[in-house]
Parts: structure tokens; C-alpha cells; sequence
């Protein structure tokens, strides 16, 4: 090859390099270190990248970015060829907030339809958190800067791991004798609305639903793989079952549930459940939540066990039974009680019947930011649960959605402290009523010193 044609190639070779660094530059988030990645690694990582990408500004319940992370997972389970009962953009209904507005929530439902004539009309309900808590305007420096609580762990991990095991599932119909739903519950972090909608208002044969299994935060496996089960004999029976085989990872059965989630609504209709998870981490409810956090081959490895799980729980002959007797269920404290928004005349708290007297004359006057949370710079909101009796008082006080054990309980003891209500009345008698508030816990930076201040209403 002459001098000339060298030049010409080398003008050339050099002519493609931008090419390809352009090229590089618009795969969403992807590295040379992708190359090396098994397909399904491949295919938790692009989920993950577009449910908790920055465009969808932190999916809160009732944005557009909810809507466009609803809009994702009906694609993606109807390219794996799995049936999508829900519309386009998802099952819409409203939710009412504490201040009386209604939000517009969606659920994404796919299904795949068991192969045994007697048992494929039951169902094991495989759900994940769709939505999360969006973005905030924060103080930096005496200036406001907008946060994106991207949830990549919490919970875009979850979701991938749902869509990889609906296309699992799909693939190996023919081996589950039951029918599984594959559902995306929105407005989760607004006391799990979704959830709740579709077993009380849209799923018709909730009653056919023999077991759920809950799919939130499974991304960072090196902190641990974990199952909370309630203590449930048969949802642990095909775990202590599996442990004998070979597993790419086994879970540990966790006594206390680890995250508030889904599976509450499922265990108030007596519906077995089970939640993995891979625990709690220290960037849960915080802009730091993005996919540099995953452990992705970890994902790989529990996507494995918890598709064995559930090819175990789908073709079990028996229905797995809520308590051991096949009993029903005692009353439960909110079993004869009136929701807030029921009653003819609401419980009322200085003469107010607006939930944001009792938040800003009581509780953010006396809640304490605990020093440990502050140091952590752990913050969220704490969704907390009461009922005010017939003479007023508070009682039976519970966290629905909790952000760390230390927000949690300086929650509990300030709404458990509360004086006298006026009691709510329905039809002119008193009745009791649950009442559900956000307890926000907010932190600032100014002037490069931590300081805390909470969000009043």
C-alpha cells in the first residue's frame, strides 16, 4: 500500500472515531462494561435505567412520570407476549388526598393463563410499586434546588424484576398449572391506593386469588436476600422446600416486615403473601437512589429463586391457607369503624375538621427530628393510621408506609399524644373513625451546616 492510501485510510479511521463516541453517548447510560453482560442482566439494567430515569422526575402518584413508567411496563409485557388487561397507559382511578383533592393513579395488569382445567381459574398475584415520591425543592446554600427522588432501588428494581419474570413466565406456560396476574400498583406510597383498587374495586375474582407475591427493593443483594412471609406456614414450606435444591441464592425468612408495602392489602383480605427483598439501605427516600447503587448480577441470580418460587407456589395442590386452622379471622380493631371521609359529620380537632389543624397544632409543634435520622440524612414521610373513638380519644395508632424505624416511631409517639377529638357521626350516632395523615420529615442545607425543618401544611 502506497503513502497516499495510507493517509487516506488513517483521514478516514479518524473521521469515524466522533461517530462512534456519539454513537456511545445516547445509550442511555450504558458502558463499555454492559458488553459483558448476560441478556437478562441486560434487560434489569434497561428497565431500571428507564423507569427511574430523570425525564420521568421521580414518578410521584398522579404525574406524568407515573404515567409514562405505566406506559413502559404495558410495552414491555406486551413485547413478551403477555396479556395486558389494562389500557395503554393503565387502570386509571382517583385517589383522595388529606386535603380533600382527588389524584388520578393507574395499575398496569398483565396476565398468563395457567394450563391445568381445575386449578387455572385460581391465581398467585406477582405486584411491584409503581410510583414514588417524585421531586422537592430543597434550600442549598440560601438557594432553592430542585431533588429528584429517582427510587431506582425503590422501586424501578422491583418492577424490572416483574417484567423479567412475566416474560419467564410466558415463555414456561405450560408448566403453571395456576393463572398469574402481573400487576404494576400506582399511588403505592398513598397508602397503597393501587393495591387496594384492584382487590376491592377492580379485579372481580379477588376471592380466586390464592397467594401474592410482593416485589419491592431487590436491588442491592449485597446487603442480603430476605423473605417476609408474616409467619405464614405455607408460603415458608415452599421456601424451607426450595432450600434443599440447587439455588443460585437462598433468603432469609425475616420474623418483622422489613418494608411497608403491598402485601398489607392482601393480608387484610387473608390472602397469603410473601415480599422479597434485599432490605432496607441507606439511600431509600433520597435523590441518591440511582442505578449506581444495583447490584445487578445479584438481581440475576434472585430473579432465578424467585421464578422457582413461583413455579412451586402456582402448582401447589392445595390452596395455601392463611392461618393454619383454615379459620376466620377475629375482629380485627377497624373492623367496625367509619373511614374520615365516610362520615356524615367528620371528626373535627380545634373546632377543624381539616386534617391539616391536627399537623400543624399538634404534631409539627411537637415532633422531635431525631439527632440519628439528621446525621443519616434520612428523611420521607411517614404515613400514619388512627382511630378516634367515640369519646374522642386516639388510639390503635400504626405506620402504613414508614421511612426508618426512628421517623417511624417519633410519628407514632407524637399522633399517639394527641388530646380529644370531637368524634365523627354517621347518620347522628358517633362512630368510630380511621383517620390516615403524611407526617413529613424534611431536611435543609444552609450555609453548608445541617439543619432540619419540617414541611407544615
Amino acid at each position: 500500500m502506497n503513502d497516499r492510501m495510507k493517509r487516506f485510510f488513517l483521514i478516514a479511521l479518524l473521521a469515524l472515531i466522533p461517530l462512534v463516541t456519539i454513537s456511545a453517548q445516547f445509550r442511555s447510560g450504558a458502558s463499555y462494561d454492559d458488553l459483558y453482560d448476560s441478556e437478562t442482566v441486560a434487560a434489569i439494567k434497561s428497565h431500571v435505567r428507564h423507569i427511574s430515569a430523570a425525564s420521568l422526575e421521580g414518578r410521584k402518584a398522579g404525574s406524568e412520570g407515573e404515567r409514562e413508567a405505566a406506559a413502559y411496563v404495558t410495552e414491555i409485557l406486551k413485547s413478551y407476549g403477555v396479556d395486558v388487561l389494562s389500557p395503554a397507559d393503565g387502570e386509571i382511578f382517583g385517589v383522595r388526598t388529606e386535603d380533600g383533592d382527588t389524584l388520578t393513579s393507574r395499575n398496569v395488569i398483565g396476565f398468563v393463563q395457567g394450563y391445568d382445567r381445575k386449578l387455572r381459574d385460581s391465581y398467585i398475584v406477582v405486584g411491584a410499586r409503581l410510583d414514588n415520591l417524585g421531586t422537592m425543592t430543597m434550600t442549598v446554600d440560601g438557594r432553592p434546588v430542585e431533588r429528584i427522588y429517582y427510587g431506582a432501588n425503590g422501586n424501578a428494581s422491583g418492577l424490572a424484576m416483574m417484567l423479567e419474570l412475566a416474560r419467564m413466565v410466558q415463555t414456561n406456560a405450560i408448566m403453571f398449572r395456576r393463572s398469574l396476574l402481573f400487576v404494576a400498583f400506582g399511588a403505592s406510597n398513598e397508602t397503597f391506593a393501587g393495591s387496594w383498587y384492584f382487590l376491592n374495586r377492580s379485579f372481580s375474582d379477588s376471592d380466586k386469588i390464592d397467594a401474592m407475591v410482593n416485589l419491592d427493593a431487590l436491588g442491592t443483594g449485597y446487603n442480603g436476600f430476605y423473605a417476609y412471609t408474616a409467619s405464614n406456614e405455607d408460603m415458608n414450606t415452599i421456601i424451607r422446600n426450595l432450600t434443599g435444591e440447587l439455588q443460585p441464592v437462598r433468603p432469609e425468612i425475616m420474623a418483622a416486615e422489613i418494608y411497608p408495602s403491598d402485601h398489607r392489602a392482601f393480608y387484610a383480605k387473608e390472602i397469603p403473601s410473601v415480599t422479597f427483598t434485599t432490605g432496607r439501605y441507606p439511600e431509600h427516600n433520597t435523590d441518591r437512589d440511582t442505578q449506581s447503587i444495583i447490584d445487578f448480577e445479584m438481581m440475576e441470580k434472585e430473579l432465578e429463586y424467585i421464578y422457582n418460587y413461583l413455579l412451586a407456589l402456582a402448582n401447589v395442590g392445595s390452596k395455601p391457607l392463611f392461618r393454619p386452622d383454615g379459620s376466620l379471622s377475629k375482629n380485627s380493631p377497624y373492623d367496625d369503624v367509619v373511614a374520615y371521609y365516610d362520615c356524615d359529620q367528620r371528626p373535627m380537632f380545634l373546632n377543624s375538621t381539616d386534617p391539616r389543624q391536627f399537623l400543624e397544632k399538634w404534631v409539627y409543634q411537637y415532633l422531635k427530628y431525631p439527632e440519628s435520622a439528621i446525621l443519616e440524612g434520612i428523611q420521607g414521610r411517614v404515613i400514619v393510621e388512627f382511630i378516634i373513638g367515640t369519646d374522642g380519644k386516639v388510639s390503635d395508632v400504626r405506620v402504613t408506609r414508614g421511612v426508618s424505624p426512628e421517623l417511624d416511631a417519633e410519628a407514632v409517639k407524637v399522633v399517639s399524644a394527641s388530646p380529644k377529638w370531637r368524634p365523627g357521626r354517621l347518620k347522628g350516632n358517633k362512630v368510630r373513625t380511621s383517620m390516615t395523615i403524611p407526617v413529613e420529615f424534611r431536611l435543609e442545607r444552609k450555609g453548608g451546616k445541617a439543619s432540619f425543618g419540617i414541611k407544615k401544611y
